[in-house]
């Protein structure tokens, strides 16, 4: 098969398809990666074939400005229960919405459109804010599939706006996402289908638990994970000497927002009265920021997550969605100091009440709140056993490589339905 993967420039949009790309790839199949052209080093570098299209998105040129744009009251998803949800909040909530993802997607939705008309691929898997995707496959009848890099929250939150949709006043029925996939849709050739929304199926690299109704066909995946081009250092070649806490902020907040939102100063002030080591993994921006530090806390930049967390008891991390998945693959409780943006509350409290972990707002994280919650991950024994057990349940769905055959299958089903 040719395989088209299709990508906003975000890292963990790319980094958490990268290990099925390969997989695909392995089994003989023809593999491209479409984005923008400024993520096609970050393509190359993961050893595949990438195709440079349209322009960048200027999106970011404005949240580096904005502080609060991930504060807003539209850019929370995690509120799902309808009893507190109305048509005009949600109406307002898909209208901003659809003004970011408008923002991410036309620099390069007509050229991913043109390529794939070119390419001819059998199959589409799109990054689930990727919707130039889901037009190139219907362009040129495709198979395709979106690829979850968050809990599902666009998906839950359509199926409940429709119903409340249906619930409105005629005059007052506006659909933000028919507005703009339609119109993409009719440049095309084709009509708006539900599924330039949510894909013909979805890959979910998280556990069951983690996940909320949409009504769509979900499909697991092992979540396996790529940080991008990784050397192990001497230090983490050796067993830790006693307790490690990791840390990590991740690189989105500080690239594209301006800066983290949780006080480096407080959670290394809280940490230093643990007794325990402390691995802080940041970006040189982020480091040089950090005034004296507490005799028990590392400060390191490219060590690969995913080989520093098996090593370490607890994680505290800023609910990202790589490095959340990176820390529940490896087993390890987390504390998410994270914003009210997207998934992150949601995604972080079902972690916590399935007992992987703990979740702190970002507003509520001071020296004693951090210190309390990483206290707790050490000594209360439950958040070790359920982060393992939800590691476990990661560990029964199919890797990447069993993942192919599930693709070829459904591939080749709706091919023979035409």
């Amino acid at each position: 098969m040719r395989v088209l993967f299709v990508t906003i420039p975000e890292n963990t949009h790319l980094y958490s398809m990268v290990p099925l790309a390969w997989a695909f790839n392995a089994a003989g199949h023809e593999v491209r990666v479409a984005s923008t052209p400024s993520f096609t080093e970050k393509i190359t570098r993961s050893g595949l074939t990438a195709v440079p299209v349209g322009e960048d998105s200027a999106i970011h040129s404005g949240t580096m400005a904005d502080r609060q744009a991930q504060e807003v009251e539209e850019a929370g998803w995690s509120e799902l229960d309808p009893a507190k949800l109305t048509y005009e909040g949600e109406l307002e909530r898909f209208r901003y919405g659809v003004w970011g993802l408008e923002y991410y997607n036309s620099p390069f939705l007509e050229p991913v459109v043109d390529y794939a008309r070119f390419y001819q691929p059998d199959l589409v898997i799109w990054d689930a804010l990727s919707f130039a995707g889901a037009v190139a496959a219907r362009a040129v009848g495709a198979a395709h599939a979106r690829f979850l890099s968050y809990t599902d929250v666009w998906g839950a939150k359509r199926k409940l706006f429709l119903d409340l949709l249906a619930q409105a006043p005629q005059e007052q029925r506006e659909d933000p996402f028919v507005d703009w996939l339609g119109g993409c849709a009719e440049k095309q050739g084709f009509d708006f289908s539900e599924e330039l929304v949510v894909g013909q199926w979805t890959i979910d690299p998280l556990p069951a638990r983690l996940a909320v109704p949409t009504g769509t066909r979900r499909e697991p995946i092992r979540f396996t994970a790529y940080n991008g081009p990784a050397v192990i250092p001497d230090w983490l070649r050796r067993p830790a000497d006693g307790p490690r806490i990791g840390v990590s902020l991740g690189t989105a907040n500080t690239e594209r927002y301006g800066g983290d939102y949780v006080s480096k100063t407080d959670l290394f002030q809280a940490l230093a009265e643990l007794d325990a080591e402390v691995v802080a993994a940041l970006l040189p921006a982020q480091a040089a920021e950090l005034g004296p530090l507490p005799a028990n806390v590392r400060v390191v930049s490219s060590v690969p997550l995913h080989a520093l967390f098996p090593t370490c008891s607890a994680v505290v991390h800023h609910g990202g969605f790589g490095t959340f998945a990176t820390a529940l693959a490896a087993g390890v409780p987390a504390l998410s100091v994270a914003t009210p943006f997207a998934d992150n509350p949601l995604r972080c409290r079902l972690l916590e009440e399935c007992g992987g972990g703990l979740y702190l707002p970002h507003t509520q994280a001071t020296p004693e709140t951090i210190g309390e919650g990483v206290r707790r991950l050490l000594t209360e024994p439950a958040f070790a056993e359920g982060a393992a057990r939800l590691r476990a349940e990661t560990m029964e769905h199919p890797t990447p490589a069993e993942f192919v055959p599930v693709c070829e299958q459904l591939t080749g089903a709706l091919a023979e339905r035409g």
